[in-house]
């Protein structure tokens, strides 16, 4: 029994193979051929790894891009990292973390099967990152053993179909199906962004119809375009920061050479992310048919965020720097009154802030995309701040959760066993 859950547990933390998993169960419930089950099972993996080969190749040059910004704009402070935080809590928190993580899988099914929020949540790092929030935020009350893994896999499974459905409304409206939802942590940030959308945007113009003179027609082409926007904060960034410092964070590599480089390395990225999405979502929703079908009828993938790029190409670029420039404004506002200053982290920003671009450009055009990116912005710039004392000894590092998701749980959990 212990070797089996120790397998089990080893699953879930291999995300690629959870999916593919599922879409296994889902095509042998479909009695597909062995031919068809080999196929769809191994082209969801490999989508799956696609996107995070892409990811990778994003967050390492993010990483190089924070480090010169930070330099370049002498900004010290908190920078939200959920991989970071987590890894922090990992030594005293990583079993209860890996054991709601797994019964939060399994009240995930069961909500799915016996009540109306028909959602199978697919994101595993992100399951992981809110089972170890709720951990840390349980142990502050002195709650510990069985009664930790148990109030913690309840909370974490029933957000696992909660935040899907509250997005849902929005998710269909930027997918065109009811048949995906959107699982990811960050899920209130896509629903403001979609609601100021919808009420201060305007439809009639979308990103994606946005007019280019001739001479810039280069920018239609989406892997041109964020090559050179990148390129420009890189280089600005790097002039200040100074090429002897760009230098030393690459090694040794020429500064130029090197700001050239990871801009290229950034974009070729969000290429391979986008066909990573493509390839997942082609091979995941005809397989899910079979879980719909017999084990959880009427089931809906959640997938990550990166599920809504290939949409609307335009909006994740202009959310991205909307979102940012909402950070920025947020570190500046920080400053003034003495507050905790939460650094602009560029990966929430783009992963998180592109995907609300495409949310407010679904009900509001490319003033929706814009002022609901900012908005979203500003809230996963100042809930770090506030989750930081909830947390306890770990409020004193310099990292915290970054999603919109983790601060809002964050605090009313905190506030509860408060």
């Amino acid at each position: 029994m212990a070797n089996f859950f120790e397998f089990m547990l080893g699953l879930l933390k291999e995300p690629a193979i959870m999916v593919g998993l599922i879409a296994f169960i889902g095509l042998v419930a479909q009695k597909s051929d062995i031919s068809t089950i080999l196929k769809g099972t191994i082209k969801t993996v490999m989508g799956f790894l696609i996107l995070g080969f892409g990811a990778g190749a994003l967050v390492g040059a993010l990483n190089n891009f924070s480090a010169v910004f930070t330099e370049a704009f002498g900004v010290s402070g908190v920078i939200p990292n959920n991989e970071a935080i987590v890894a922090l809590a990992q030594e005293a928190f990583g079993y209860e973390m890996a054991l709601i993580m797994f019964f939060a899988f399994i009240v995930n099914i069961l909500l799915a099967r016996f009540t109306p929020l028909k959602y199978i949540f697919l994101t595993g790092h992100h399951t992981m990152f809110m089972s170890m929030l709720v951990a840390v935020i349980l142990s502050t009350a002195d709650i510990t053993g069985t009664t930790l893994v148990a109030l913690g896999s309840v909370i974490v499974g029933s957000l696992m179909v909660i935040m899907p459905a509250i997005a849902q409304k929005y998710t269909e409206k930027v997918m065109g199906t009811d048949q995906l939802a959107m699982g990811h942590f960050s899920t209130l940030s896509y629903v403001i962004s979609g609601y100021i959308g919808s009420k201060f945007g305007d439809t009639s113009k979308s990103t994606e119809d946005i007019n280019v003179p001739k001479s810039l027609m280069f920018l239609r082409d989406t892997p041109v375009a964020v090559a050179t926007t990148m390129l420009l904060f890189f280089l600005l960034a790097s002039v200040f920061a100074g090429g002897e410092f760009v230098e030393s964070v690459s090694g040794g590599q020429n500064w130029v050479v090197f700001t050239f480089m990871q801009s290229l390395t950034f974009a070729g990225g969000v290429y391979i992310v986008l066909q990573g999405v493509k390839m997942l979502i082609a091979e995941i929703v005809p397989a899910f048919k079979g879980i719909s079908d017999t084990l959880v009828p009427g089931a809906k993938p959640a997938l990550d965020c990166p599920m809504v790029f290939p949409v609307a190409p335009n909006a994740v670029l202009i959310g991205f720097l909307s979102s940012f420039t909402a950070g920025l404004v947020a570190m500046g506002i920080q400053g003034a009154f003495g507050w905790t200053i939460i650094v602009a982290g560029v990966v929430p920003h783009f992963f998180v802030g592109g995907a609300a671009g495409v949310y407010g450009n679904a009900t509001g055009g490319l003033r929706g995309a814009v002022l609901g990116a900012f908005t979203q912005g500003l809230c996963i710039s100042f809930l770090p701040m506030l989750l930081l004392p909830v947390l306890g000894g770990l409020g004193l590092e310099a990292t915290t959760f970054a999603d919109f998701d983790f601060g809002v749980v964050g605090l009313v959990l905190g506030w509860i066993v408060s």
